[in-house]
């Protein structure tokens, strides 16, 4: 738990009644009281009341448990803590607090409802799905949810700590709670004496959390809305900033490991002897699937587990590329099929009665490449263990390293770390898994296990590879039929395999950001197919929206090109949604658009793609030159109902906008062998600074639904590249990574 654990020692804990009881707002549908992590052997006079604010004699702590990963995470949730405690975020300290169930993240659960009951149930199938997830405690970081799962919550956490504090000085003043006033971390009496909310501690912990709390309306914030400092800017702008890979401590050791390179191959043999023999090598030893080295520093553990010669076993994936497309081509069968939650009109009899318009789409594997390699430190002593490392599924580790130790999960301590990068790589802890497993071999002394760069991609769990195939018809130049098939291996069953076992059902990520687009078109089809597994594969940023946002916008596109319409007016000709519309008309604005071809040599394209229930929309502009195609433009626009930072959510839309570009263009993982081919930066390849083009964005806040913005920006990126170069060159793009067929300047 780490500082949180520490402050908590002479800690008077506040905030929302409805997290800690379940019973003040009825804002659950369900009111089991959660147990609260900060105080599991309480201190004299301390009382925990929830798990999100902290209050001391020395400081103000808020609890921000969803993971930072570069995104903004823990400044966004201590901007909605601190907008109703009336304190401002130079005034706290800010801890990613424990492992819990309190944490269980409250909007993971709309996609897949909607998926499994779209319509009128879909209400009851989510009141479901949040109760299952309460009860288990589901604490990811994930799914864009970030924001949705705590607008309400730590608002309301920061509301009920402000008037539980407001009625401490009343008692303690004699003045009338009603007649007092919060500011900057103080009440304040009406004759202007201010009491710090730090003075008011012990005697509000006497008190009953405020039962009953009013919410201010928009016109009274103060920070929401506002542009603000995230408060990692300075430290991240100085090189001071920790993050996992930093963590220093007393008497630890290095290490690395080197794991079979052939994916899923058993080792059948090594030879240390000329490891061993190197500087500052302490020892090798057995972890699954590979060997961990031990030594005085990374650099020389590294080295060291270079020396060592293995005899490895062959992967059972398929050895060659060639064959894993031919397993997703052999899926599109009626055996395969996984879902059909669209099956508008009458897709057959349209097609046998129109011109057929036809085509298959490819995406390949990707693999996460976060800036900071992944790393854990790990110490086991007999009866306990703790963890420092960044994750987005801190209870899920805690509980594996349980499982590897023997030791309760309640006896295992993790200390979360700022994460530098992961676009769901940190949904993964076998890092964490191979730590543990040294660590239990050198008892009470600490280890630190950092994965070289070729050994992180090597052992990445990349992107799923996909495959798509439309059919379509137009007539009297509108868009008729569309019937768009994808085969993907299942996302979910493989990353939670590795976990708690894959789930029953149909896997919504094989379908998302293809089968709920809001476009009417009369006969409309959208199918999934599960392919057999192949490589071993993760959640990768956006998920299966990250290639469906391309399937479907470019079979879209070439149905409205055989239409000869114009691609951002048949767009807003079919759209349903009156908000994805409004989306579609502000990128149209946003850019002038007259249509595809804005000057000789020069396409756009538009793609829009609800994903996450963020209806999200680009237009790209690119130029046909004599080096290649180079990115002009994008204008990006996405319905989010509320912006609660403008700065980081332009952020975060750029950020999305070049990852979409830059791994459309250049990005993917091959396997031969089993062996990723791609093992660093310099053969997976990402934007450079100087093609990267002037991009616009814009929050639209027409909607109810507080949603997030870390995901969205991605799936359409990639059509809407592919509309422009079409548009700039007549040549249609339907692979990625588009660098195999055309040139980039």
């Amino acid at each position: 738990m780490g500082r949180a654990r520490r402050i908590a020692r002479r800690t008077f804990l506040i905030g929302s009644a409805a997290i800690a009881g379940g019973v003040a707002f009825g804002v659950y549908s369900h009111h089991r009281p959660v147990a609260n992590p900060l105080l599991d052997d309480p201190p004299p006079g301390a009382a925990a009341l929830t798990p999100y604010v902290l209050i001391t004699a020395e400081a103000i702590t808020l609890i921000t448990p969803r993971a930072d990963m570069g995104q903004g995470a823990y400044g966004v949730q201590a901007a909605l803590i601190a907008e109703e405690l009336d304190v401002e975020l130079d005034q706290v300290r800010l801890d990613p607090g424990p492992p819990s169930a309190a944490y269980w993240n409250t909007a993971l659960s709309e996609e897949v409802a909607a998926f499994m009951a779209p319509g009128a149930f879909n209400g009851i199938a989510q009141a479901g799905l949040d109760t299952a997830m309460k009860l288990i405690g589901l604490q990811i970081t994930g799914g864009s949810t970030t924001v949705p799962d705590g607008f309400d919550k730590l608002r309301e956490a920061g509301a009920v700590a402000r008037e539980t504090l407001r009625q401490a000085a009343a008692e303690q003043s004699g003045v009338a709670a009603g007649r007092l006033r919060t500011e900057r971390a103080a009440v304040v009496l009406p004759d202007g004496t201010r009491l710090a909310y730090t003075e008011l501690a012990a005697a509000a912990a006497r008190l009953e959390p405020a039962r009953t709390v009013t919410l201010r309306p928009p016109e009274q914030w103060r920070l929401i809305g506002q542009p603000m400092q995230r408060p990692d800017m300075v430290a991240k702008s100085t090189g001071t900033q920790d993050y996992g890979i930093d963590v220093d401590l007393p008497g630890m050791v290095h290490a690395a490991v080197v794991l079979n390179p052939a994916r899923g191959g058993a080792l059948l043999g090594y030879d240390a002897t000329d490891a061993l023999a190197m500087r500052g090598v302490r020892a090798v030893v057995p972890v699954t699937g590979g060997v961990g080295v031990v030594a005085d520093n990374t650099w020389r553990a590294m080295r060291a587990a270079q020396a060592i010669r293995f005899d490895w076993g062959p992967s059972p994936m398929p050895g060659r590329m060639q064959e894993h497309w031919q397993a997703l081509s052999d899926s599109f069968t009626r055996r395969a099929r996984d879902s059909r939650r669209r099956n508008d009109g009458d897709v057959e009899a349209a097609l046998r009665d129109g011109q057929v318009i036809s085509a298959e789409y490819r995406a390949p594997y990707l693999a996460h490449a976060p800036l900071e390699p992944v790393n854990a430190t790990v110490r086991v002593d007999a009866d306990a263990a703790e963890i420092w490392t960044g994750t987005q599924i801190p209870r899920f580790v805690q509980d594996n390293v349980s499982r590897i130790t023997g030791i309760p999960a309640r006896r295992i301590t993790l200390h979360a770390q700022m994460i530098g990068g992961s676009f769901g790589h940190r949904l993964e802890d076998a890092v964490v898994s191979r730590a543990a497993e040294i660590a239990m071999q050198m008892p009470g002394t600490p280890v630190k296990l950092t994965y070289g760069r070729e050994e992180d991609m090597r052992q990445d769990h990349p992107r799923q590879i996909a495959m798509a195939r439309m059919r379509g018809a137009v007539s009297q130049g509108k868009v008729e039929a569309y019937d768009l098939g994808i085969a993907m291996p299942s996302v979910i069953a493989s990353q939670m395999r590795r976990q708690t076992g894959a789930p029953p059902g149909p896997d919504s990520q094989i379908v998302a950001g293809a089968w709920d687009q809001p476009f009417g078109i009369p006969h409309h089809r959208v199918t999934g197919y599960r392919a057999p597994d192949l490589a071993e594969i993760s959640s990768w940023r956006a998920v299966g929206a990250s290639s469906n946002g391309f399937f479907y916008n470019a079979g879209l596109d070439e149905l409205i090109h055989a239409a000869g319409a114009d691609p951002l007016e048949e767009r807003l000709r079919l759209c349903t949604d009156p908000l994805a519309r409004k989306v579609l008309e502000a990128v149209g604005e946003m850019s002038g658009w007259s249509g595809p071809a804005p000057g000789p040599g020069k396409g756009r394209g538009v793609a829009l793609t609800t994903s996450f229930g963020v209806p999200c929309a680009e237009v790209v502009e690119a130029e046909a030159t004599d080096r290649g195609i180079r990115l002009l433009a994008v204008w990006a626009a996405a319905e989010v109902g509320r912006v609660v930072d403008p700065v980081n959510f332009e952020n975060n839309m750029r950020g999305g906008v070049i990852w979409g570009l830059g791994h459309a263009m250049l990005g993917e993982t091959t396997y031969a062998g089993g062996r990723a081919e791609q093992d660093n930066f310099d053969s997976f390849q990402s934007l450079r600074f100087s093609q990267i083009p002037e991009i616009s964005v814009r929050g639209l806040e027409n909607g109810t639904a507080v949603r997030g913005i870390g995901e969205p920006p991605v799936p359409p990126a990639a059509a809407a590249l592919a509309g422009a170069i079409f548009a700039a060159t007549g040549t249609r793009l339907r692979e990625m990574p588009f660098a195999r067929f055309i040139d980039f300047a």
